[in-house]
């Protein structure tokens, strides 16, 4: 038996998606450019698809800038701010992921704007109080608080976040790429100036993501070129790409309650199935349902001569998951959400997340062979 517990890093493609791609890949190969038919059948495939996303998110169509993921999109926010905005201050948190927190440290340096990062608890809820503490010094700033954290799945309260932010006058961002498609958003009414998607988290494929920006705020050019996407992003469009974005969100939106339903259904379970086999273990983040990501569960368990292992054996036994962000594999220095609430590193901590496909039977199975590992390691 293999089962794929590592949902936050990314989203097997469902089948509805291959097929809506391979069409465009078959018909539709012109370039959208080009001002003959074929280019202009091209062309009406990425409009029809920019329409298509603002009326899921309720906003404009000019609004949808598409983009080769959700790192593209958060840098393309952070260029507007400090090129077109003049932001003089930056305020973040420090377990952000890295897409902004990165690109926000090396860009405050490099135009010596001021970087805040506003204090965070032990279950990575931002301190709104610090947050507002940090605005009232009456700079131009761009705030960038992720709606839910990818590691501990814990979330921000984005409305309330947002209307702190317009209260002093500044720009918010909200890196949505873990629940873009596993929430409703309306952005005519929430208070939000900048939002982010990446299609391969919600079952579409890799490569392909967009930008929301408000119609009021003039976006910045980041890449040059053949001036696509209104000449604010330049490059050939990747229609297949587009077209498997919009028909995941289609998806994602045609049955969100009974998705939503069933993924956290499965969290619980696992939740109260750990508790009761790993009562010295525990987990990362706010578990509340209301409180947290339904997709996301980060556990830690009992330390053990083998602890360094689990998450190699786990894969042996035919289970993914993972010990933080897909986005750092390679990198030896552990999770810094983790550590940016305080965790202890020196335990092991595994990171499951789920999608739509996975069933309870699956997360029986996980919970068996984590019960057979520690028999043995602790024999």
């Amino acid at each position: 038996m293999r089962v794929y517990l590592d949902n936050a890093a990314t989203t097997p493609i469902l089948p509805e998606v291959v097929d809506e791609m391979c069409r465009c890949l078959r018909d539709q190969f012109g370039n959208p450019s080009s001002t003959h038919y074929f280019g202009r059948q091209a062309k009406a495939e990425i409009e029809t698809a920019r329409r298509k996303i603002a009326s899921h998110l309720n906003c404009k169509a000019s609004e949808i800038i598409f983009t080769s993921g959700g790192t593209e999109a958060d840098n393309m926010v952070f260029h507007t701010a400090i090129h077109g905005l003049k932001v003089e201050q930056i305020i973040t948190s420090p377990i952000e992921h890295h897409a902004v927190l990165h690109t926000a440290e090396h860009l405050a340096e490099q135009f010596q704007i001021e970087l805040q990062l506003v204090r965070v608890d032990e279950q990575g809820h931002v301190d709104l109080k610090h947050l507002e503490e940090l605005l009232q010094n009456g700079k131009k700033t761009l705030v960038s608080l992720m709606h839910a954290n990818n590691e501990i799945g814990t979330l921000l309260p984005i409305r309330q976040t947002g209307e702190l932010c317009h209260k002093y006058g500044a720009y918010f961002h909200s890196d949505t790429v873990q629940t873009m498609g596993h929430y409703r958003f309306d952005l005519q009414e929430l208070p939000v100036d900048f939002v982010t998607c990446s299609a391969h988290k919600l079952h579409g494929p890799k490569g392909v993501g967009f930008l929301y920006a408000n119609k009021q705020i003039k976006t910045e050019i980041m890449i040059h070129g053949g001036a696509q996407e209104r000449g604010l992003r330049s490059g050939t469009e990747n229609i297949s790409g587009i077209v498997g974005l919009v028909k995941a969100l289609d998806l994602a939106y045609t049955d969100l309650e009974e998705h939503q339903n069933h993924v956290q259904q499965l969290k619980s379970y696992l939740i109260e199935k750990l508790q009761r086999n790993f009562p010295d273990g525990g987990f990362h983040g706010d578990i509340r349902s209301e409180q947290s990501l339904y997709t996301v569960l980060n556990c830690w368990f009992p330390r053990t001569d083998k602890a360094a292992m689990l998450l190699f054996t786990l894969d042996l036994k035919g289970i993914a998951c993972s010990g933080g962000s897909a986005c750092s594999s390679g990198a030896t220095k552990g999770s810094h959400v983790l550590e940016g609430i305080g965790s202890d590193l020196s335990v092991p901590n595994v990171r499951f997340s789920f999608s739509r496909l996975n069933t309870i039977e699956e997360v029986d199975f996980v919970v068996e062979q984590l019960n057979e590992l520690y028999q043995l390691a602790l024999a």
